[in-house]
């Protein structure tokens, strides 16, 4: 029994580190390699499985290829994720700044309703299409494995999986992330 307390206090003791806000000189932020902003793309990077329909919040089937020639960041979220909502204002204000420039902040709620995501995006006051994850299995399984949220994505504009953010992020790591990739 004190073995199964144990593991449980580390894993939750790695959760909570993941989640913690980061400085901007810190280097865990993903289990990818860590390029510097000028070169845009991880060495690794891959095509984005983007040949994906999803639903929206409202209902609407979104189609993710009809996004290419833009900066998708794709953010994996959900309601109840405290770090998630720190972190989704920066995307508005992200999506407000760079919108007009090829720029879109797509944001999957792995698990919640419709009307939960429509009651969430009403409170923040979102500007983003928000897709709906619930019952998308084979769609999160393409990007995974999500480890835990929030979970970033970006994909340039040739549809190239460039970087993989894990854990909560500021808006000006992302915002340098973008500059990168626009």
């Amino acid at each position: 029994m004190t073995k199964r307390w144990t593991i449980a206090v580390g894993a939750a003791l790695v959760l909570a580190f993941l989640t913690l806000p980061r400085t901007p000189d810190s280097s865990i932020s993903s289990f990818e390699p860590k390029v510097s902003a000028a070169e845009g793309c991880d060495a690794d990077a891959k095509v984005a499985p983007l040949d994906y329909t999803l639903q929206d919040m409202n209902g609407n089937d979104v189609h993710l290829m009809d996004f290419r020639g833009k900066v998708i960041l794709l953010n994996f979220w959900a309601t109840w994720c405290g770090p998630c909502k720190i972190e989704i204002p920066g995307f508005i204000e992200l999506q407000d700044e760079y919108g007009d420039r090829g720029f879109v902040v797509l944001g999957l709620s792995v698990d919640d309703t419709p009307d939960m995501i429509k009651l969430f995006a009403e409170e923040f006051a979102v500007n983003y299409p928000m897709l709906v994850g619930l019952g998308e299995d084979e769609f999160q399984e393409a990007w995974g494995p999500v480890w835990g949220l929030p979970m970033t994505f970006w994909i340039d504009r040739d549809g190239t999986w460039c970087k993989t953010h894990m854990g909560i992020g500021t808006k000006d790591e992302f915002e340098a992330d973008l500059k990168s990739l626009l």
